[in-house]
């Protein structure tokens, strides 16, 4: 079964969000029917522990982390994919981000 849109949860730090928002606008992520520049965020918790050769953007090497971050939610058609996550990664300041594609069955039901 094709999907005609995907779901992308990303997570990046507060002090991103913006460059995060502009750029999904910019891009045309979160187009749906009459409306753009739609999305969601939340605060989340996030945890995770920086091995031996990474560069974290937070963290020391062996130490669990927790930071707040954001859980962003965009729905995307799927087409766009590829160059979306491209464009995502272009201004994430992680080393490993965090982006979930879900495939969607409808929106706005």
């Amino acid at each position: 079964m094709q999907f005609k849109y995907i779901k992308l949860e990303i997570f990046i730090p507060e002090s991103h969000f913006k460059q995060l928002q502009d750029l999904l606008q910019k891009i045309d992520a979160g187009h749906i029917g009459n409306y753009d520049s739609c999305l969601s965020y939340s605060k989340v918790i996030g945890t995770w522990r920086p091995l031996e050769g990474t560069k974290p953007y937070i963290g020391e090497h062996n130490k669990i982390s927790e930071e707040e971050e954001y859980k962003v939610e965009v729905t995307i058609k799927s087409e766009n994919l590829k160059s979306t996550i491209e464009a995502i990664k272009s201004i994430h300041p992680y080393e490993e981000p965090v982006i979930n594609a879900i495939p969607l069955l409808e929106v706005g039901l």
